[in-house]
This record gives structure tokens, C-alpha cells and sequence, in this order.
């Protein structure tokens, strides 16, 4: 069965029962040339767990853009980056409609069949995965919708073409059902006011071109937080007509519900009601313990007293229950205490911020970095400066030529921030979206037209809550640290809310106990003009805009206390000098770029290795970038380019063979009493005649030489219009 919907600025093609039919629920959706599978399939037993066990795969197949996998193995292997977002975005917006108790191994898979380079695959993968939870037999009645809200023009735009969004100072992405929302991403997006110029790094090695960046003035977009309401508002009404469009029309499709077995809330009353007759008191007690780990400790002695109880042997109740059940009744002694004292664990009011400590280039080998400490979450958060070759390279479906991205945010987070003796490995989804999250909060602030790549980096040291937002504000101060113009601080905070009843509370800087045991988990980030990044999971299964007008309010009291105090650590910073990168930008007879490279790359080589520096050139502009550690070595460089480039050249045959013109002659054996032009760490430029410098080498003399200085030498050698001198005795 085909239907087509209209529907939020697309066209959708959906075929039900046509493929995988073998599945609990399955669709098949067309929009433009995009086509997208979605599976749901789930196991008939439980598991022993008391949690909700749904795995989320997407899955981009090369063929869908007419490629052939990369590498040696010519098949697709690991997910990619971007797979692993679009998976954890599909998982965030289905998770909180499935049925309290519902335990049976669950698998949503979603491929990419067929790309579209103006067709949003994120868009299209939630609404599928969505259509076929919804016509499968898992008791899921209510249909999720997947939208994209750029700001192009100053006008939102549902859905825009992904060449449109490039031209967006917003990127919102919103899932919902019917009028309620479950899940949202944004970003702003930086402006480029004139016209946008690709900038071309040359790689001498491969003697290609690569696209790093773009050039033109800059503006630094941010949204206010009714500017940000609006927008949300805009979103969630084409939620409503996309979810009320697909309810009517797969209505008459949709599976029964299977007769499934539910977990109860509590798995033993007679526990619950032991633990609140004789431990309610001690367990408001280790609740309200400071610290994280003795908290965990004296909850556990509590269980231990329990199962040793007269009681509990001759009830026959084991520690797993007895823990569980434990755990349950810990979640509403939180609840309560805050709903109805207006009381945290940590005796904290409920928009307040824990204390929080800023440390900056702790590290003397860095580029920047800066050790930030919030309550116990502390995050060392490291950047690093590059040139234009140490950009990563990522191929997407919907481009045709791999994208170079300059500016880099990874996040770690290793066992012992928790206090788990857990092996080190690869970064895995949450570390991924934690790391992606801080990314897009600072991109805004990043220049596009640095010459720098830049690389951040995020070492979660210890945590209890929001780690994700220490790293946002560790990492704009890790910036400022490293030298980079950033032009206003981001700071992030996480948000939590719970609902008891008709009555709910909003927490600023939620803890690791709040967010486990609360109803949603809310992050803003951003300056003190507006929010540059915002994340937002609702477990409860919807909130009203009322309720998100409080929460944006009340982030945005708690980001002004913060980045009043990285203001103050801000300017404290004192620069690593002598370990940045130092940097030449500047411009050439565009004509000349080809004797820069010379014959097959063999000038720039030998450049880039005498020097010791990075060299990225752009041919349409003449422009030289050259990078390195020493600043001597560095402009030693840039004088012997500028050398190469002053001289004409005839260039025969395109890549053939070339040889200069007008250059002086110069015999081995003669002598000249030069002025010593410029000195590097590996010798001295000393002028001869004519406006040509010949090289003296470090080796070659005893006493040190500065620039003005004069000495007599000797051509020792004439080699490619390169003169080596020596000292006359």
C-alpha cells in the first residue's frame, strides 16, 4: 500500500507492507530521490533487567550515493560519526513512548537506500523509524514527527533544502507527538556578510586541493530566549500537523497490540512498605549525603541491614530486590523533597549553582588549556592549533567531495571520572554526543577565516552532572587560553525538571542523582546576548511551552552567573607564547604559486623539510599560509618564498622543464662583504648583489650574527639558484 502525505514543505511517499514484511513494523519513505528502510523488530522474552532495552541503528549504505566504500575492505564497516548522531537522535525522540515496565529486546534499524543532496536524511529517518514503530505491534499508539526549523532571512522556514540551510542562522531539529514535545536539538549558526570565497589548501604530497574554509566578514548569531521560544513554537505546530497526518493515514494499518507482560514499578510492595515503616529516615539521610560516592556507600549499607533483618530471611527477599525495590523508593524521597520542601540533596535552592573553581594554562607544553571545576564535575579541557593539513576529513552521503572541518571537539570520558575501574576505549555514542553538543555550542564563536585548525579537547576528569557543559566552558576559556580571538565566552548549564502531580520544579545545574531520577535533562548553552546550542530529552513523554518558557528563563539566570566568573578567570590568562604555533599569512603573484610548488611538488617539499613548517597555498588568490613552531624558521621560510617568487621564471610545457631568467650569475669562489639580512635558527641570509641572498649556515660560522651586522663571504656553491656561502678567513 503506497500513500503519499503533504506535509511540512515535502512530499512523502510512504510504502506499507510492501518490504520486510517479516518484521514487527516496517516502512518504506520516498522524499525527492532520498529513500530510507525502517525496521522495528523485538524479542518475545524479557530481560531480566529493570530497563527499557531499545537499540537504535542507522545505517548509511555508499551505494545510495553511487560510491564504492573506501580502504582496503570494500564494504561498509564501523558507523561513521554522523550515523552514530542520526541513531542516538532517532533513540532520544522513541524512547519515551513506549509503556512503563516494557522489558523485551528492541531493534530499530534504519538505511539509507538512496540519497538526495537537498533531502534532510535526519528528517526523513526519525519520521520513518517513527511510522514503523507506530504500525508495528508494540503498544505504541501515538505517531512521532521529525522537523527542521532553519531562520533564513530573518523568517523560519520547516524543512528547509540542505543548500538552504547553509544560508540558516538557525538550525532547530524538533520530534514530537501531537502537541507535545520529546526531544530538541539546536544550534546557531554563524553569518558570512560578503561574498563567500572557498579557501584551497595545497597538499604538496598528493598535489591536490582540498577545501578549509571560507573567507568574508563574520557575524557571531545568537537567540534570544523568546526568539528561541518563537522558533520552537513555529516547530512544534508543523509537529502537530506532521503527527495528526500520519495517525489518519496509517490508523487503519496499524498492528494489534501484542499481549505483552509489564515489569511493575515496584517488583515487591511488601519491601517498599518495610522501607518506608523503618528506613525512611535513614534513607532521607544518605540521600542528602554531599558527596557523591558516600552517598552511593550508604545506601548500600542500608540494603545490607535490610536483607540481614529477621524479616527479610524469613520473607525470603533477596539483595536484588531489596535493591531495586531500594532504589525506586530513593527516586521519590528525591521527588518529594524537592517538589514539597523546595529542598536538593545537596541542600542546594533550586536555581542555584554549585561552586565552581577556573584554572587556566595549567599545562606549560599546551597550546591553552584550562581545568574546570564544577561541584564534582571537573573537566581539563586542552586546544590545540594546526594548519589547514591537520583538518578531518568526512565524507556525507549528501556531498559530493569530502568536507574539511576546521574546528574539532572531542570529549572523553573514562571509567575512573566515576570511580569504576573500567577498561580505556573507543569513544562510544554518549561520548560522541556529548562531545558533538559542546562542538556545535562553541562553533558559533569560532572564526571561519582563522588560519588555524583548531582541535579541542575535553578530559572528564570526575563527574557527577553535566560533564557536557563544564566542557563548553572549560573549552571557550581553553580558546581564550591558546590565544584564539574568540569573540564573546559560551558557557553552558543543565536544566532538570520534575512533575509530581499538578505541581513541578525546574533545577539549575542538576547533579547525576537529579538527572537519573528526574523527568527531563535540559542543557543551554550560550553568551550573555543568547543561546548559541540547547539540547533537551523528556522521559516523561511531553512539555508544555509554558513549562520550557520557565526552564530557558531560569538556564538563562545561571549562564550570567557563570560567565561572570570565567569573565574573571578570562582575564587572568596568561598566554603560552613560547609553545604556539607561529603563523604567515600573506600574498604573492598568483602566476608565482606554480614555482612555489615546482616540478611535481619538489620546491614545496623541499621547503616544507629545510624549514621544517606547514605551507598551504591558494592559487586564485596568491595567498601563502605558512605554519610551525618557530617563529624563526617560520619567517626564514616566507623571505626564501619571497626570494623565489621576486625572480621571473619561464615556465615551458606546463609541469616541464623550467629554467630562470634575469638571475645574476654567481661563480664558486667569489667573494662579497654582505649585510646580514635576516638570521635563522639554521643560518643567516646575507645579501651579495643584486638583490639576492645567499645562505650561510649555522655550521659555518662560530660567533653568533644579528641582522645588520657584516660579514665576509664566499660562494661555496650554486646549486637550482640557491648560493650556500661560507666565511672568508
Amino acid at each position: 500500500m503506497q500513500f503519499s502525505i503533504e506535509v511540512n514543505n515535502q512530499t512523502q511517499i510512504f510504502d506499507i507492507d510492501k518490504v520486510a514484511k517479516q518484521a514487527a513494523g516496517a516502512a518504506l519513505l520516498r522524499v525527492g530521490k532520498a529513500v530510507v528502510l525502517a525496521t522495528v523488530s523485538r524479542d518475545d522474552t524479557q530481560v531480566e533487567e529493570d530497563f527499557l532495552p531499545l537499540t537504535v541503528q542507522y545505517i548509511e549504505k555508499q551505494y545510495a550515493a553511487g560510491r564504492i566504500p573506501g580502504g582496503y575492505v570494500k564494504r561498509e564497516t564501523k558507523p561513521g560519526e554522523f550515523e552514530t548522531l542520526t541513531s542516538r537522535i532517532i533513540d532520544r525522540s522513541l524512547r519515551p513512548l513506549f509503556p512503563k515496565g516494557y522489558a523485551y529486546p528492541t531493534q530499530i534499524v534504519v538505511l539509507v537506500l538512496s540519497a538526495d543532496p537537498e533531502v534532510d536524511l535526519q528528517v526523513v529517518s526519525l519520521n520513518a523509524a517513527a511510522t514503523a514503530l507506530y504500525l508495528s505491534d508494540i503498544p505504541v499508539n501515538r505517531a512521532v514527527c521529525g522537523v527542521r526549523i532553519g531562520c533564513i532571512d530573518g523568517k523560519f522556514v520547516v524543512n528547509p533544502k540542505l543548500s538552504e540551510l547553509k544560508s540558516s542562522t538557525l538550525d532547530l531539529y524538533l520530534a514530537g507527538v501531537g502537541d507535545e514535545l520529546l526531544m530538541i536539538e539546536m544550534r546557531s549558526l554563524p553569518s558570512i556578510e560578503e561574498e563567500i570565497i572557498p579557501v584551497v589548501a595545497i597538499d604538496p604530497m598528493m598535489d591536490s586541493a582540498i577545501s578549509s574554509g571560507y573567507a568574508g566578514a563574520q557575524k557571531m548569531n545568537e537567540f534570544s530566549e523568546d526568539d528561541m521560544l518563537g522558533a520552537i513554537k513555529f516547530g512544534a505546530e508543523a509537529i502537530l500537523r506532521g503527527s495528526e497526518a500520519y495517525e489518519t493515514a496509517f490508523a487503519n494499518f496499524k498492528k494489534e497490540d501484542a499481549k505483552l507482560e509489564y515489569k511493575p514499578e515496584i517488583e515487591n510492595e511488601s519491601v517498599a512498605e518495610y522501607i518506608e515503616g523503618f528506613y525512611k529516615d535513614e534513607v532521607k539521610a544518605a540521600i542528602n549525603q554531599m558527596a557523591k560516592s558516600e552517598r552511593a556507600s550508604e545506601l548500600g549499607k542500608i540494603a545490607d541491614q535490610i536483607v540481614a533483618s529477621d524479616v527479610a530471611i524469613n520473607e525470603g527477599w533477596s539483595k536484588e530486590v531489596v535493591a531495586n525495590v531500594l532504589g525506586k523508593y530513593k527516586r521519590k524521597i528525591i521527588r518529594d523533597q524537592i517538589i514539597n520542601e523546595r529542598r536538593r540533596a545537596d541542600g542546594r535552592a533550586l536555581n542555584e549553582v554549585r561552586p565552581i573553581t577556573i584554572e587556566t594554562n595549567i599545562l606549560p607544553s599546551a597550546h591553552g588549556s584550562c581545568l574546570f571545576t564544577r561541584g564534582q564535575t571537573q573537566a581539563l579541557v586542552v586546544t590545540t592549533l594546526g594548519s589547514d593539513n591537520d583538518a578531518q576529513m568526512n565524507e556525507f552521503l549528501t556531498e559530493s567531495a569530502p568536507v574539511a572541518e576546521r574546528f574539532m571537539f572531542n570529549y572523553n570520558f573514562p571509567g575512573f571520572c566515576v570511580g569504576e575501574a573500567s577498561p580505556l576505549k573507543a569513544p562510544g555514542r554518549r561520548e560522541l554526543g556529548h562531545g558533538n553538543l559542546a562542538k556545535r555550542a562553541l562553533y558559533p564563536s569560532i572564526d571561519l577565516n582563522s588560519p588555524y585548525s583548531i582541535r579541542v579537547v575535553s578530559e572528564i576528569l570526575e563527574s557527577n552532572g553535566s560533564s557536557s557543559m563544564a566542557s563548553v566552558c572549560g573549552g571557550s576559556l581553553s580558546l581564550r587560553a591558546a590565544g584564539v580571538a574568540t569573540p564573546k565566552l559560551v558557557a553552558g548549564v543543565a536544566m532538570g525538571l520534575i512533575f509530581e502531580g499538578d505541581k513541578h520544579a525546574i533545577l539549575t545545574d542538576i547533579m547525576g542523582l537529579e538527572d537519573h531520577d528526574g523527568d527531563m535533562d535540559f542543557k543551554v548553552a550560550g553568551t550573555h546576548d543568547g543561546i548559541t546550542a540547547l539540547q533537551m530529552d523528556i522521559k516523561l513523554g511531553g512539555i508544555s511551552q509554558e513549562v520550557l518558557r520557565e526552564a530557558l528563563y531560569q538556564a538563562k539566570e545561571g549562564r550570567e552567573h557563570i560567565l561572570g566568573l570565567m569573565e574573571e578567570a578570562d582575564s587572568k590568562i596568561v598566554i603560552n607564547e613560547d609553545v604556539l604555533p607561529k603563523l604567515e599569512l600573506f600574498n604573492v603573484d598568483p602566476s608565482k604559486i606554480v614555482d612555489i610548488i615546482g616540478q611535481a611538488g619538489k620546491t614545496i617539499k623541499e621547503i616544507i623539510e629545510r624549514f621544517g613548517v606547514s605551507i598551504d597555498l591558494d592559487r586564485d588568490k596568491g595567498e601563502v599560509k605558512i605554519a610551525g613552531s618557530e617563529k624563526g624558521r617560520v619567517e626564514a621560510a616566507k623571505d626564501y618564498i619571497i626570494e623565489i617568487t621576486s625572480k621571473e621564471s619561464l615556465r615551458g610545457g606546463g609541469r616541464g622543464k623550467r629554467e630562470r631568467r634575469d638571475v645574476p650569475p654567481f661563480s664558486v669562489g667569489e667573494t662579497f662583504e654582505g649585510e646580514v639580512k635576516k638570521v635563522a635558527p639554521f643560518g643567516a641570509f646575507i645579501s651579495l648583489r643584486d638583490g639576492v641572498d645567499g645562505l650561510l649556515h649555522i655550521s659555518k660560522f662560530k660567533n653568533p650574527l644579528v641582522e645588520g651586522d657584516h660579514a665576509k663571504v664566499r660562494v661555496a656553491e650554486v646549486k637550482n639558484g640557491k648560493i650556500s656561502l661560507e666565511l672568508c678567513e
